[in-house]
């Protein structure tokens, strides 16, 4: 059973509570460690009630420090304000013992040299822990802060890369559908189908971090009928993807810059152009492969948009999967081909 109430916040509680206990009762085991057996040690409610006083005191000074005096000088770099404004609460705290132990232990004298040696180690040691506790809570904070950054500008990347590849694929399709209406062709109707579909796609459901693995198998697939219709057999597609199980989920629009890459120079001068695409999954590890002809003797004249969508598509499998994912590519005179796994746990 989880219970809510155990959270960061009671166990730094806990912790404080704990290491009080033990400072408090530090001396009473000291004492009753070494005392000796034959004489015995008789209970006194002013000495206790004294020494009540003093913990306070250095509570508040630990308290003090680490949440007031540190962040209003120390952290501004106000050095001389910082040792003046603890000279003065030890001046405030020792006048405080002094008048407590004339108020409770009223039949013994108060000697200054040996109540400030018996006062000044305990506040010392308070203030050392005062300090490192405050340094410590600080660096976590910055730690902290600097994930969020970090984790902020990531997202801002990866909305960028992710916005760079909607642009670039409504060029390829749009141009597809230019050279439909020019030969007034009958797949134009069924075309603009499928882009409807696949803009309900983009529009609706990439604006989720993940997605399932089937909807973006559809979705290429969608995207691969498109280029059926627009190259005819004027160019052999060779397409094999699985049903992926419910379960799996990718970030989407990932695989897509690789078809395209393999539209875009597998056709055009180039002999029997071929395209083989597949996919497949085994476990929970995606197996994405693209294989596309490339006329090796002719040097391709690239506009600014070239290279885009390989060059995204990298960056954001580094910055979504890291060492979760491996990714091949290979180029011969006369193949282009694309090896990706991607673990999908």
């Amino acid at each position: 059973m989880k219970l809510k109430f155990i959270s960061g916040k009671w166990i730094v509680i806990f912790l404080h509570v704990a290491l009080w206990a033990l400072f408090i009762s530090y001396p009473y085991i000291l004492r009753y460690s070494f005392r000796n057996p034959g004489v015995e040690h008789k209970f006194n409610l002013n000495f206790e009630l004294h020494n009540l006083v003093n913990i306070i005191t250095w509570i508040s000074l630990f308290y003090v420090n680490a949440y007031v005096l540190m962040p209003l000088y120390l952290n501004k770099k106000k050095y001389n304000q910082y040792i003046f404004a603890l000279l003065l609460s030890f001046l405030l705290l020792f006048g405080i013992n002094w008048l407590s132990f004339n108020i409770l232990m009223s039949g013994l004298r108060f000697r200054i040299s040996g109540s400030v040696m018996f006062y000044l180690i305990p506040t010392i040691f308070v203030l050392i822990w005062s300090v490192a506790y405050r340094l410590l809570l600080d660096k976590v904070r910055d730690d902290k802060v600097k994930a969020e950054k970090q984790t902020e500008n990531l997202k801002t990347e990866l909305s960028f890369l992710r916005s760079q590849v909607s642009p670039h694929f409504m060029f390829n399709v749009l141009n597809n559908m230019v050279s439909l209406a020019r030969k007034k062709s009958d797949l134009l109707e069924p075309s603009l189908i499928k882009l409807s579909s696949l803009l309900r796609y983009m529009l609706y459901e990439t604006d989720e971090d993940m997605v399932s693995l089937q909807k973006e198998i559809e979705y290429l697939q969608s995207y691969i009928d498109l280029q059926r219709q627009r190259f005819a057999e004027n160019v052999i597609i060779n397409v094999s993807m699985t049903q992926a199980n419910d379960q799996l989920q990718i970030h989407p629009m990932l695989l897509i810059p690789f078809v395209e890459n393999a539209f875009k120079h597998g056709t055009g001068m180039i002999v029997k152009p071929e395209i083989h695409i597949s996919l497949k999954t085994e476990g929970n590890t995606l197996l994405f492969e693209t294989r596309n002809k490339i006329n090796g003797n002719t040097e391709e004249i690239k506009d600014k948009a070239s290279g885009i969508g390989l060059a995204n598509v990298q960056r954001r499998l580094n910055l979504l999967y890291g060492s979760k994912h491996q990714l091949d590519i290979k180029k011969t005179n006369t193949w282009f081909s694309v090896s990706l796994a991607i673990d999908l746990t």
